[in-house]
This record gives C-alpha cells, structure tokens and sequence, in this order.
C-alpha cells in the first residue's frame, strides 16, 4: 500500500520559514520524482516544486529564491524548505510521487498571515 504522508504546516505570519516533509512508503522512492503541489481556496491546483530521481529541481516563477525541495533517500522524504513566506503562499500543499504511476498525499495546510 502506498502512502505519501505531508507533515509541518502551520499558522505562520508573513516573513517567517516552515519546513514540509512528506515521507513515503510502499514506493521505490528513489527511483520517483517528487513533487510538492499547492491550492489554493477557490483556485486550482499549482506546481510548486520538483525534484527529480537525479537531483534536478525545477520551482514556480512565484517561489523561486524562497523555496528550497530537497530529498533524503535514505529516510524515503521529500522536504521542501519554505522561507520568507507571503499571505499568497496560504493553500493546502500536497506531496507527489511519480514513475510510471502518480500518487498524491492528503496534504497539509499553510495559512501565512499579513
């Protein structure tokens, strides 16, 4: 059974830093790019960051030089470092892991507050 499980949203005023995790099981992690989506209240989902079997990242416009996706084989967890946060970051992250089949966590709220 696959499970992608996110951790470490929160309440968080503008400015300040949080941390996601998503740690993973029932795949061969390494072999998977992962993902970290977001949506918003009334929008649509949105990448936010990837993360490649190899390494390679890749991040939205919107979050470049503030997000940092990272990825610890070992621990099978995606991570992705969230600084100098803005009300516009408030949605629900998701966790996703891709091969061959895709598969998607339940997420974890951020609420950034003005």
């Amino acid at each position: 059974q696959v499970q992608l499980v996110e951790s470490g949203g929160g309440l968080v005023q503008a400015g300040d830093s949080l941390r996601l995790s998503c740690a993973a099981s029932g795949i061969i992690f390494s072999i998977n790019h992962m993902a970290w989506y977001r949506q918003a209240q009334g929008k649509q989902r949105e990448l936010v960051a990837v993360i490649a079997s190899g390494g390679s990242t890749d991040y939205a416009d919107s979050v470049k030089g503030r997000f940092t996706i990272s990825r610890d084989n070992a621990k099978n967890t995606v991570y992705l470092q969230m600084n100098s946060l803005k009300p516009e970051d408030t949605a629900v992250y998701y966790c996703r892991a891709n091969k061959i089949v895709t598969y998607w966590g339940q997420g974890t709220q951020v609420t950034v507050s003005s």
